[in-house]
């Protein structure tokens, strides 16, 4: 496999993590179900979890065994994903202040994925 298939692979399942992560933690301020059914919403983890090893591990074998970009690639994924998320489902605005924060997270993203 590739070096650019196993980064995208990292960043396509780390997306699908982060993104079932915020449904897992924030989902019950917003379904009754997920607050309702506490244990379910905790095994949910499970998966998670396997699907964020997956993604470390696709990361840092496209990074030749480096640690350091899978970690910032994860950080800036969540950062992205959080606030799309946030926005878009509970219609929290993105103010200078996190405009901000996004935009070094995409530059931290960016720089992760094409500075050799």
């Amino acid at each position: 496999m590739s070096d650019i298939t196993k980064l995208l692979q990292g960043i396509i399942v780390g997306v699908l993590a982060q993104a079932l992560t915020f449904f897992q933690l924030q989902g019950q301020l917003k379904y009754t179900f997920l607050k309702d059914h506490y244990w379910i919403t905790v095994l949910i983890g499970i998966p998670i979890s396997m699907c964020f090893m997956f993604s470390v591990k696709n990361l840092v074998l496209s990074f030749d065994g480096q640690l350091w970009p899978s970690r910032l690639i994860g950080f800036s994924i969540g950062a992205i994903v959080f606030s799309l998320l946030s926005y878009f489902m509970f219609n929290e605005p993105i103010n200078l202040k996190t405009g901000i924060c996004l935009g070094l997270a995409f530059l931290i993203l960016i720089i992760q994925l094409f500075w050799k």
